[in-house]
């Protein structure tokens, strides 16, 4: 699996080890690797946008002493992005969609001769950003989005040929990821024209307050691993998993209800956090 160094997909290569599966978990460091050694766990440098890395995996595969098959891929690289279309570089549009859509495109290509021969299973993790955007998320919401296209093609090119695709679709999470995500919005809010603060200096403000409530209330890495096991092991798998009760509430949601009516949910919900907004309602409570 790759993106396995912290978090939900060090969690869910721990899980599988302790389940039987001889897990070959990507990372990005040696340093990142040990904990993993120590949970029976198999590390590999992996960086997906390498193609040097891709192809040391693939060899590594192929060449398995114990002759073993490759049961499952699961794609759970990625990095998060946050920001305005407009104000955001498009070198960081290029670099969210490299990790997110193209590494994982890499990597599949690499191994689908080896998971055709076995009949195996690729699992993509997504996001219920994959389903639903909202202002500010619009970076990475699109790389999920062009994940879950990529699936729904996969899993028809496949089907014919015993592969399995399946998506997984978590809510909030508790990982360090979300924090990463928003280090570089004090760089955007910086380098924005007076124009565009007007427009988005109280959105970019809002966003790091709305990430850290969303994953708060999100469930643990180790309770996210247990669904995508189940999405890596169970006999006929669901072409879809979501985790959370929040993802699956708002997944639903993005499909019945008219595109405006849900647009006031999401502004509702974010404009809890406007910087104006949060002043009032600690006044508010203060006077009461």
């Amino acid at each position: 699996m790759t993106g396995a160094s912290t978090g939900m997909g060090a969690a869910t290569a721990r899980e599988l080890a302790r389940r039987g599966f001889h897990v070959l978990a990507g990372v990005r460091r040696e340093s990142d690797g040990a904990a993993l050694r120590a949970a029976a766990v198999e590390p590999v440098i992996l960086d997906i946008t390498n193609p040097e890395h891709v192809a040391a995996l693939v060899a590594r595969i192929d060449g398995d002493p114990q002759r073993r098959t490759l049961r499952a891929l699961v794609n759970n690289a990625g990095v998060p992005g946050a920001g305005p279309v407009e104000v955001t570089p498009l070198d960081e549009w290029r670099r969210i969609f490299e990790v997110n859509l193209f590494g994982h495109v890499a990597v599949t290509q690499a191994l689908l001769p080896a998971l055709v021969r076995s009949k195996g299973r690729v699992v993509n993790i997504s996001s219920v950003n994959g389903k639903l955007s909202m202002a500010g998320y619009g970076p990475y919401a699109s790389s999920k989005h062009a994940m879950e296209a990529l699936s729904d093609a996969l899993r028809n090119e496949l089907a014919p040929h015993g592969v399995q695709v399946v998506v997984v679709e978590p809510g909030g999470v508790k990982t360090e990821m979300a924090g990463h995500g928003l280090a570089g919005l004090s760089r955007l809010s910086a380098g924005m024209t007076p124009e565009q603060d007007a427009r988005y200096g109280t959105l970019v403000q809002a966003l790091p307050s709305h990430v850290a409530a969303f994953t708060k209330a999100g469930v643990t890495s180790d309770v996210a691993a247990k669904t995508i096991v189940k999405a890596v092991t169970d006999r006929r798998p669901r072409t879809r998993y979501v985790i959370g009760a929040v993802a699956g509430l708002l997944i639903r949601a993005s499909r019945f209800l008219p595109d405006r009516l849900l647009d006031r949910m999401t502004t509702s919900d974010l404009r809890k956090h406007y910087p104006a907004e949060k002043h009032n309602r600690t006044a508010a409570a203060h006077h009461a």
